[in-house]
């Protein structure tokens, strides 16, 4: 009786100790590194991507093992060309400009969202002493866009097709934003389309008023910008890119004290404190939701700017990773 009582002893210990070296093998599985643990992202507007320069600034990607790079992009630069000429990996751009990307054939893949806008981060304006009041006032408005057929276009002709305004006798002339204020002086244009944080120094250093929030009625709360990869880049580097959105995502989590944002701002460009201490902040998402981006997609195609209905949900990165 003794002999088999010893024989199950040592045999429960073996299968204790079997089980024990099962499980430690298990957890001490590590998942598969990055492709790449250095990134060059392509970056723009100061206001919209504050967070994520923020986080890169203090080390938050840099201690998650990924180290990013900044490429500032001009006025004027096409990003989604930037992109594609392989001058950046990652690039952020306005959803306008990639959406239409997109349409024409462009094989891109959304990483995640930038920006959403809140109340009064982009408007059109006009000068103080301007007899243009009301944003349906005029039949055949000349308006002020950085960039053909962008985001200024787009959400202009929203809230004047909203004021009553035929869309279709809308003028638009592209003038950078610096330029903006001496057209208006000079009766080139009616009203400027501007955002953040060119609308804050605008209004404290020429007084302008506003005419129009461009994030009102149709663009409430309207997605303006992205971060984005090509297609290529997305399918060759996945662990890379999970890595990324990962800490994107804390990154723009950032974006909820807008006290750092501020902060953030006077270190960058020519935004000086009381610009800083003033803008009109959006939001910052932390994952990209197709839905609301579709929203952008929709009124593109119904203002014509898309010939056919894009699927945003197509332009997610694809597939699980390995």
């Amino acid at each position: 009786m003794r002999s088999r009582v010893h024989v199950l002893f040592v045999l429960a210990v073996v299968l204790l100790l079997g089980s024990c070296s099962v499980f430690t093998e298990t957890t001490n599985t590590t998942a598969p590194a990055p492709e790449k643990d250095r990134l060059v992202v392509g970056v723009g507007n100061a206001v919209e991507t504050a967070p994520l320069r923020l986080a890169v600034a203090d080390g938050l990607f840099q201690r998650g093992g990924l180290s990013v790079e900044f490429v500032e992009l001009k006025e004027g630069d096409d990003p989604v060309s930037v992109l594609t000429n392989g001058e950046v990996d990652v690039v952020f751009a306005s959803n306008v400009a990639l959406f239409r990307a997109a349409g024409k054939g462009a094989k891109i893949r959304l990483h995640g969202e930038a920006y959403v806008a809140g109340t009064g981060s982009m408007a059109l304006v006009t000068l103080p002493d301007s007899a243009y009041t009301d944003p349906g006032q005029l039949e055949a408005p000349r308006i002020a866009v950085p960039s053909p057929n962008g985001l200024g276009s787009l959400t202009s002709r929203s809230v004047l097709e909203a004021a009553g305004v035929d869309p279709a006798k809308v003028t638009f002339t592209v003038i950078p934003f610096d330029g903006m204020v001496q057209a208006l002086r000079t009766g080139r244009v009616d009203a400027a389309w501007l955002t953040e944080p060119h609308l804050t120094a605008a209004q404290t250093e020429h007084g302008v008023r506003l005419l129009a929030d461009c994030a009102h009625g149709a663009t409430e709360s309207f997605p303006m910008s992205a971060y984005a990869a090509t297609e290529e880049f997305s399918s060759a580097n996945p662990r890379t890119l999970a890595l990324f959105r990962e800490l994107l995502a804390k990154a723009q989590q950032r974006g909820a004290d807008s006290g750092a944002v501020r902060g953030e701002l006077t270190h960058l460009g020519d935004i000086d404190d009381v610009t800083a201490s003033l803008v009109s902040l959006g939001s910052y998402p932390q994952v990209v939701h197709a839905e609301r981006l579709q929203r952008v997609a929709d009124l593109m195609h119904g203002a014509g700017l898309l010939s056919e209905r894009l699927d945003v949900a197509s332009l997610m990165p694809k597939g699980e990773l390995p």
